[in-house]
């Protein structure tokens, strides 16, 4: 085990990352009331969380392991000491942030051995994500899922040790106290509160024209829901886990830092009760099963993908998404400019779209673009951000998305989705004549080789673009870069009538 000095002097190799927390809005409210009691009773729990503001557990939520409490339950037990703090010794100053950033230094034989130094240690290296870290990164996609991560990690080194013996797993501390391992932990078994689902103001069109679609939308850099245009998809049809499972037998998908078997995945999400779920995102699947390439089409209104010209050096663009509830992206702006289109098969989404010149509340991109902080979880962006818009003037759009829709993502729009069910989509990023020139703005950006994705040649992907461009499309970008030009003229030039009335009263005006 290494020491209390060697901890800190490795802390200070840490890269700084903004880990702020944010502090749960009922946390007053568990303040008030003892609402973790040490009665392992369900029901008293979900009753309670219930009061708060009208979360609620989902139904199958286990008891917090080893009966964490919220911060507030010590303060409404005066004779109570902080078992945290006794436990850690020196290093109870520390924000549980740090203490976790400290263990994660560490081995699966180092955190075994530091569990038995006090309770305190036990609880803070039983934290699932240390755990999941170590299986990622040790054991790649050769697993499977166990129950917990720390069961899993333990079951694949030490096959004989039985982690599932019920003395350990109803092992209970008393008196520890901590509002960081507790939301987490909420987070992973919170349901979807209804007010974060009715807001539904997103365009919906059924059955309109391509020339509709790039006028009304693409043009203008609008999203909209688009219906009915995947009802001649086998995939709509046949796509289901059983369907997969048997078509891409023992073929390994992209999940995370992982790639695992479809089988292995879903008996993982099956029982996973995490905060952050890993997620099925995989590039290359339809070459890894054509016959999955051949159950969908693009929709006519994608068609045009003016990426193809680069053929087998295009960055990466379309990938197979699968997950459980709860699983999802936290805000993002698709990578090198493009836009994209995504289609649900199986189960719904959630979506929040904010439009470029608008950063989500919670998040943080850096000046250049090349980085997005976004230090909260999904759960706890509605949580503690979601309610504050509804008074912005800009306000999201938002929508759910079902099986047999697609939504049309603009590019620079920032977006966030959550799986309410388990979900399988499609999704694919194109590059069109209306976003042509600002995907060439982008790779030409001083910086491109940090912006630039999905390509291992992210420094000449310019130049290989836009000459391709030339030679397939002759003149284009000089006719796009006219267009555009006159375009900004027009919208500076103000006529003579434009300029003597108010357009809102139909009055003259004086600008003297």
């Amino acid at each position: 085990m290494r020491s209390f000095k060697s901890f800190m002097s490795s802390t200070r190799r840490i890269k700084k990352k903004n880990r702020n927390r944010c502090k749960l809005k009922s946390q007053s409210a568990f303040h008030k009331q003892n609402c973790i009691s040490h009665n392992n009773e369900l029901l008293d729990r979900d009753e309670a969380i219930e009061d708060t503001e009208g979360f609620r557990l989902k139904t199958y939520a286990p008891s917090h392991t080893y009966w964490v409490q919220p911060l507030g339950n010590l303060y409404l037990n005066p004779g109570s000491i902080n078992c945290r703090d006794t436990g850690l010794g020196n290093l109870h100053a520390l924000t549980d942030e740090l203490v976790l950033e400290i263990l994660g230094l560490l081995s699966g034989n180092d955190l075994g051995v530091l569990a038995t130094v006090s309770k305190s240690f036990y609880v803070f290296t039983s934290h699932e994500p240390l755990w999941r870290n170590l299986v990622l990164e040790n054991l790649s996609g050769g697993f499977r899922y166990n129950g917990s991560w720390k069961s899993t990690y333990i079951g694949a080194y030490y096959p004989s040790f039985d982690a599932s013996n019920s003395a350990i797993q109803n092992f209970k501390v008393r008196d520890f106290y901590s509002d960081y391992l507790f939301q987490s932990w909420l987070c992973a078994n919170l349901e979807m509160k209804p007010e974060w689902l009715v807001r539904d103001n997103i365009v919906r069109k059924r059955g309109i024209s391509v020339e509709e679609f790039v006028k009304n939308f693409e043009e203008p850099n609008r999203p909209v829901l688009l219906e009915g245009c995947l009802d001649n998809w086998d995939a709509l049809k046949k796509w289901d886990r059983d369907y997969l499972v048997q078509l891409c037998g023992d073929v390994k998908f992209s999940v995370g830092p992982v790639e695992m078997r479809l089988e292995d995945y879903f008996e993982y999400s099956d029982h996973v009760r995490e905060e952050r779920p890993l997620y099925l995102f995989d590039p290359k699947f339809a070459e890894k099963v054509p016959n999955l390439d051949s159950q969908f089409d693009v929709p006519a209104y994608f068609q045009e993908d003016l990426f193809s010209v680069l053929g087998r050096e295009r960055p990466d663009y379309r990938w197979i998404i699968v997950g459980p509830a709860g699983s999802g992206s936290s805000f993002h702006v698709d990578p090198n400019s493009t836009s994209a289109w995504n289609a649900v098969i199986k189960g719904s989404k959630k979506w929040i779209l904010f439009p470029p010149d608008v950063i989500p509340p919670g998040v943080l991109p850096s000046p250049d673009g090349a980085e997005v902080a976004s230090p909260v979880s999904i759960i706890e962006w509605f949580m503690n951000f979601y309610g504050a818009t509804k008074s912005w003037k800009k306000k999201p759009i938002e929508c759910v998305c079902k099986a047999g829709e697609v939504v049309f993502v603009p590019n620079g729009w920032w977006h966030l989705v959550i799986n309410l069910e388990e979900s399988i989509a499609i999704t694919q990023n194109f590059v069109s004549r209306g976003n042509l020139l600002n995907v060439l703005d982008f790779l030409k950006r001083p910086n491109a080789s940090v912006l630039v994705s999905g390509t291992r040649d992210r420094v000449n992907l310019y130049d290989k673009f836009r000459n391709a461009i030339e030679d397939s499309f002759p003149g284009i970008i000089d006719e796009l870069t006219r267009k555009e030009e006159q375009k900004q003229i027009q919208q500076k030039k103000l006529s003579f009538w434009d300029s003597v009335t108010d357009s809102k009263v139909g009055a003259f005006k004086f600008s003297f």
